[in-house]
């Protein structure tokens, strides 16, 4: 049998499935009881509870580990799709360097807007100015943010790529179309108004805790970069909760 397969468990999917759980449990179990994950302490054993007292926090603790389980493995999957294509990401980050990356986007964007600008000086094809100027502004977006998850991804550990990376990435990916649709009265319907939908639900079935979506309603209109600054906002709690589902997936399946 080979490493692989007796890492998994031996069963394909379920035996990897089983196997990931035994790990999340053991860690779990680790939090407050010792040497509960087996084979990282094959040498003295996995501890084992005696007294009564011992064995109702135990088992106790542990059917809420099971429970936790229900929540976890999902977002453990959700990690490793996560770190796999993250990783292939970063293997052209590696190959391309910071310089080349970011010049990469660069070229793309701005190829892109000179196209643009070139069709709205082509009598067949109406293309308003400012919908140029707004390409040209999502191309600045986009390749500062690329540029900067670049840089975090390198010259930090995991902990700078969960805080830093990820978040301009999604930065990268959320916030050109804002811009542009800024820029581009043509734009609204399809990139704003979708926006204010989100914001308007957001507030009403997520942030209403602590009286916050009041708070906001009170403080800040959503009009002109408001918009911006709430992909900002939601770019940032995103990138952060995937690098925390990554940072699962490598508890329970190190990276090589």
């Amino acid at each position: 049998m080979s490493t692989r397969s007796q890492r998994g468990g031996g069963g394909g999917l379920v035996g990897a499935i089983k196997a990931d759980a035994r790990r999340l449990h053991g860690a779990w179990m680790e939090i407050v009881f010792p040497r509960q994950r087996g084979r990282g302490h094959s040498v003295m054993g996995k501890w084992k509870p005696e007294s009564l007292p011992q064995k109702v926090g135990y088992h106790g603790w542990s059917v809420l580990g099971v429970i936790g389980l229900l929540f976890l493995y999902p977002l453990t999957v959700l990690g490793l799709g996560t770190r796999f294509y993250a990783a292939k990401l970063d293997s052209t980050r590696t190959r391309l360097g910071i310089v080349g990356v970011t010049g990469v986007a660069l070229l793309g964007w701005g190829l892109l807007t000179i196209a643009w600008g070139a069709m709205s000086y082509m009598d067949q094809v109406e293309i308003p100015l400012e919908a140029v100027l707004a390409v040209a502004a999502a191309s600045g977006v986009a390749t500062v943010s690329t540029a900067l998850a670049a840089t975090f991804s390198k010259v930090g550990g995991r902990a700078t790529t969960a805080i830093l990376a990820y978040p301009f990435a999604m930065t990268a990916l959320f916030l050109p179309p804002v811009v542009a649709a800024l820029v581009t009265p043509s734009l609204h319907p399809y990139i704003l108004d979708p926006s204010y939908d989100f914001a308007v639900w957001a507030l009403d079935n997520v942030l209403f805790v602590g009286g916050l979506s009041d708070y906001l309603r009170d403080n800040y209109t959503l009009e002109g970069p408001a918009y911006a600054a709430m992909w900002v906002g939601i770019s940032f709690p995103l990138g952060w909760f995937l690098g925390t589902v990554v940072a699962l997936a490598n508890l329970v399946r190190p990276s090589q």
